[in-house]
C-alpha cells in the first residue's frame, strides 16, 4: 500500500471519528435546546392573550402571577448562564454522550427543581425574587434569555460538560458540573412555567378579559 493511499485512509478515519464525536455530542445538547423551544412555546402561549391585569392577577396573597413566573425564571437565567459560558471558555473539546450530573446534582434537581410534588419549596433568594408589577414585554425577555441559553448550550456540545464546573451563584463555595447547570436551569423553567398554568387554571381567574 503506498503512503498516499495510507495517508488517505487516515484521513478518512480521522473524518469519520470527527463526525461520530458530533453525533455523540448532538445527543443532549439536541435534547435539552428542544426543552428550552417547548417552555418558548408554553410561555407564549401562557401570555397570548392576557391583558397586563391578567398577567399580574395572583391566586392568593403572597403567591407569584404569571408574570412573576416569568421574570423569576428570567432573573436566574441572566444570573446562572454567563458563570456556565465562562467556566466553557478555553476548556479542550471531549464530547460526552449524555449528562450525568453525578449523586450530588442528581439529588439537587430531584428535591429542588423538578417539578414534582415532593420537590421541596424554598424562598428565592432576593436577587431573582420578581418584581411586584410584571409588563407583558416579560415574555419577549424570557424568549430572549432562552435563545442565549441556547448558544452556550450550542458552544458546549463538544466540551465534556460531565466535567467542566462553575461556581453556583446562589450557593457560594458550591460547584456543579456544566451539564447538571443546564439540566437546572430546563427543568426549572418547566417547574415554574406548569405553576403559572395553574395560575390560568385558578377557579378566580378573570378569564372573561382573556380572548
Amino acid at each position: 500500500m503506498s503512503k498516499q493511499v495510507e495517508l488517505s485512509l487516515a484521513l478518512e478515519g480521522v473524518g469519520a471519528m470527527a463526525k461520530s464525536q458530533e453525533t455523540i455530542a448532538a445527543v443532549w445538547s439536541i435534547r435539552l435546546a428542544a426543552d428550552l423551544a417547548a417552555s418558548d412555546e408554553s410561555a407564549r402561549e401562557l401570555v397570548s392573550g392576557l391583558t397586563e391585569e391578567q398577567l399580574n392577577w395572583q391566586p392568593a396573597p403572597g403567591s407569584w402571577s404569571v408574570g412573576q413566573c416569568l421574570e423569576h425564571l428570567c432573573k436566574v437565567n441572566e444570573i446562572y448562564v454567563p458563570p456556565i459560558s465562562a467556566a466553557l471558555q478555553a476548556k479542550p473539546d471531549s464530547p460526552v454522550d449524555q449528562i450525568i450530573p453525578g449523586w450530588f446534582g442528581s439529588w439537587f434537581i430531584r428535591t429542588f427543581i423538578d417539578p414534582s410534588p415532593s420537590s421541596k419549596r424554598v424562598q428565592a433568594p432576593a436577587k431573582i425574587r420578581p418584581g411586584a408589577r410584571i409588563e407583558l414585554s416579560v415574555l419577549d425577555r424570557f424568549l430572549s434569555g432562552n435563545q442565549s441559553c441556547r448558544g452556550v448550550i450550542l458552544g458546549a456540545r463538544a466540551k465534556n460538560v460531565n466535567r467542566v464546573r462553575f461556581w453556583n451563584p446562589f450557593l457560594p463555595g458550591l460547584r456543579f458540573t456544566v451539564g447538571t447547570g443546564f439540566e437546572i436551569i430546563a427543568r426549572h423553567e418547566r417547574r415554574h412555567l406548569l405553576q403559572a398554568e395553574r395560575v390560568l387554571g385558578s377557579t378566580n381567574f378573570p378569564r372573561s378579559k382573556r380572548h
